[in-house]
């Protein structure tokens, strides 16, 4: 790699030109001020950085050490409570406050809904995402599970007029309910409603829900309403058809408000291991915040461009025009403190904390948008950071932004804050990991996969765990779920700031994801993760059925989760399990470590609908992957399996992934599928798989990056 020098930084030749003749210029921020700034703070902070990752080694060794020494002893939880105290792991709760977070754009504060969290490395996938702040319910319907295919309602390449109709009276049930009329039903409406001096001739129970409307020709195009903060619009055309079946009332659609924010990800769904990758998303997230992103491709053999959708027009009731926001509120999810990046060196050869150069560079691309106010109306900058242990952590990360602000010429606290409780030490003290940041915070959410593979390292020592698909009915996750919650509210979170759930993960199940996902409004979640734009338009119905504020209220009376639930240990009270069932249970985990793994390192896909066990397809990451590799390393660990036993597993279900993969269309445009079976000792993508298995319980905190950048830099040397 060529570097050039920079003050006492070296600096990879691609990164400095991206950054002094792309990033830079448009800001007012000189070239040797910005680099001056990274490098101080760079070399101040690093070896701050390096003190917390030994501390989590520390604790680490200690946890181990104490589980060893209580082996075969039944868990005492009041003196495991004391020597987590004693090391420091678990910190003194301070007394009562509330965040005083200023400056909040309403997609976080005031509009409850779905969130969509994307690899901003992929342009198309970015465009689609920001663009998903609406979509159309029909589509949505049409073309899913939650429309089913009996009496005749089957999806195929030709309009079925059954499914349409089911779609359409699908459609109306959710205007009933949504927008209610006074009398009657939507279902009744035999034309386009009227308006007359800006009024609405339909009579509402609740007339305040009519919000505007538009026009084409001079024919009424639109009527938008508003339910739980969220817009609803209705598409109207006397000429327009819909697959050959007009609607009675002249309606071909109804668009929902739908992916209210979004998370552009430079860390669990991307491979980004070199310069080469982290320049790439850098580059497409610059051209989010300056709004000339596009993306150039084919669909059904025609040219497709993507670019940013512009905001939405209309005529309010009282005849004044209103803009709606065309896209989601973006947020950055930037790395987190374990990792480095060869893209910057320091002045001892040692590699840049990536989370620092990730700070300023996606910061600076921010302020683009300050002018434009294209996202942030209120002209802040969020950014959502993973993966940090305790309250010390996320100090730290506060000081990086705090430097950043002032390098680059901010305002304190433009920069915000999502803290993603999805390690145990951040769950078991997050109201003083709030109170770090209550100048900044924005969002809380759990993520209990990779929250599952940290309590599983963890506590390794501690004894082998229950099976993989247990974890979810466990006493301990449904504490931290609510406590979570919990914390959230009680740190005055409602109205200002989100508190966020997981992914669905099965992008195909939408008709499940209708009957399960509403329990994430329902615990006082205002936001939650769906798979994609059309799982975004489906969920979004969930937030017109529950008023999440009154629901906080509710919750604010109930009895806070207790950190005993949070602290109960996930193992096993019996192992007596038969060679069948654990078996079982290798293969599961194996098959989705190598259907993920394979298509990181050979292909650099870092996030896909990787098919599972069953071949059905789930969106993967690597929480996924952290879970699965801790599992099996913690069953090895305590002898439920040999590690003969599951290597010839692991050949086994690659052999499955290489046919589940080898004509995968999700796979165009990557450099084509290499099979593993084919020789093991060949393959990069194999020996990575084994790698996480094998080499899991000596991995800082379980986490699989390390690994994965390694062996993914080995297959790219290889090309």
């Amino acid at each position: 790699m060529d570097y050039i020098k920079q003050g006492k930084l070296s600096i990879s030749k691609e990164l400095l030109e991206f950054v002094n003749n792309e990033l830079l210029p448009g800001t007012n921020i000189k070239s040797e001020n910005f680099w001056l700034g990274l490098d101080e703070t760079a070399h101040e902070l690093s070896p701050i950085n390096k003190k917390l990752l030994s501390i989590r080694f520390e604790m680490q060794k200690k946890i181990d050490d104490w589980h060893i020494e209580e082996k075969g002893k039944e868990l005492d939880l009041k003196k495991y409570k004391n020597f987590l105290k004693e090391i420091g792991y678990l910190v003194k709760e301070g007394e009562n406050f509330s965040i005083e977070t200023k400056n909040v754009d309403a997609e976080i504060s005031s509009i409850p809904g779905p969130q969509l969290v994307v690899p901003v490395k992929n342009a198309r996938y970015s465009l689609n995402a920001a663009n998903a702040r609406w979509g159309s319910l029909y589509n949505a319907l049409y073309g899913t599970d939650v429309i089913s295919d009996s009496g005749g309602a089957e999806r195929g390449e030709k309009y079925n007029y059954v499914r349409g109709e089911k779609v359409i009276e699908y459609g109306r049930n959710f205007l009933d309910s949504a927008i209610p009329l006074e009398k009657g039903s939507w279902k009744d409406i035999t034309e386009i409603p009227k308006i007359d001096n800006n009024k609405l001739n339909l009579k509402l129970k609740n007339p305040k829900q009519f919000v505007g409307y538009a026009k084409k020709s001079n024919a009424l195009s639109s009527l938008l309403f508003i339910n739980n903060n969220l817009h609803i619009d209705i598409k109207f055309d006397l000429n327009q058809t819909r697959g050959g079946l007009k609607d009675k009332a002249s309606i071909y659609d109804i668009v929902l408000e739908s992916a209210i924010t979004s998370i552009m990800d430079h860390e669990d769904s991307i491979t980004a291991v070199d310069t080469e990758d982290k320049v790439h998303a850098y580059r497409n997230w610059l051209g989010l915040m300056k709004g000339d992103l596009e993306y150039n491709g084919q669909k059904n053999g025609k040219k497709l461009v993507r670019k940013l959708n512009p905001d939405r027009e209309y005529i309010s009731p009282d005849g004044d025009k209103i803009k709606l926001h065309g896209r989601a509120l973006m947020l950055n999810r930037n790395v987190g403190h374990l990792m480095t990046s060869s893209s910057i060196l320091l002045n001892d050869k040692s590699e840049i904390p990536e989370g620092i150069m990730d700070a300023f560079i996606t910061t600076a691309a921010a302020m683009y948008d300050f002018k434009s106010k294209r996202n942030s109306r209120k002209n802040s900058f969020y950014i959502v950071k993973p993966k940090m242990h305790g309250p010390e952590e996320v100090k730290f990360t506060n000081l990086i932004f705090e430097k950043v602000e002032k390098v680059l010429g901010l305002k304190k606290y433009t920069i915000k804050v999502g803290i993603m409780d999805e390690e145990r030490r951040t769950t078991l003290n997050l109201k003083e990991c709030i109170r770090a940041v209550k100048n900044r915070v924005v969002f809380i959410n759990t993520g209990f996969l990779d929250r599952t593979g940290d309590e599983m390292h963890t506590s390794m020592e501690a004894g082998p765990m229950i099976k993989k698909g247990d974890m979810k009915s466990s006493k301990w996750i449904a504490a931290y779920e609510n406590n979570n919650v919990d914390i959230g509210l009680a740190c005055g979170f409602s109205g200002i700031a989100q508190i966020g759930k997981g992914m669905w993960a099965a992008p195909d199940k939408m008709a499940d994801m209708m009957s399960q996902k509403i329990n994430h409004p329902k615990s006082g979640a205002n936001c939650a993760w769906v798979p994609s734009p059309t799982a975004a338009t489906l969920h979004a119905m969930h937030y017109h059925q529950v008023d999440v504020f009154s629901k906080h209220n509710e919750l604010k009376k109930r009895n806070p989760a207790k950190l005993n639930d949070i602290l109960t240990i996930p193992i096993a009270d019996r192992t007596n399990w038969s060679v069948e069932e654990i078996n079982k249970e290798l293969e599961n985990n194996a098959q989705s470590i190598l259907g993920y793994v394979v298509r990181w390192i050979d292909q650099g896909v870092g996030c896909s609908k990787v098919p599972d066990i069953n071949n059905i397809g789930l969106m993967e990451d690597r929480a996924t992957l952290r879970i699965s590799s801790q599992h099996i390393a913690n069953w090895l660990h305590h002898g439920i399996c040999k590690k003969e036993q599951v290597l010839e597993v692991m050949k086994k279900m690659a052999k499955i992934v290489d046919k589940q993969n080898i004509r995968d269309p999700d796979l165009k445009g990557y450099p084509s599928y290499t099979r593993m079976s084919d020789d093991f000792d060949k393959s990069i993508a194999f020996k990575a798989a084994c790698d996480l298995v094998f080499k899991g319980r000596e991995q800082p905190s379980g986490y699989t990056e390390p690994i994965l950048h390694s062996r993914r830099l080995e297959k790219k040397a290889n090309y």
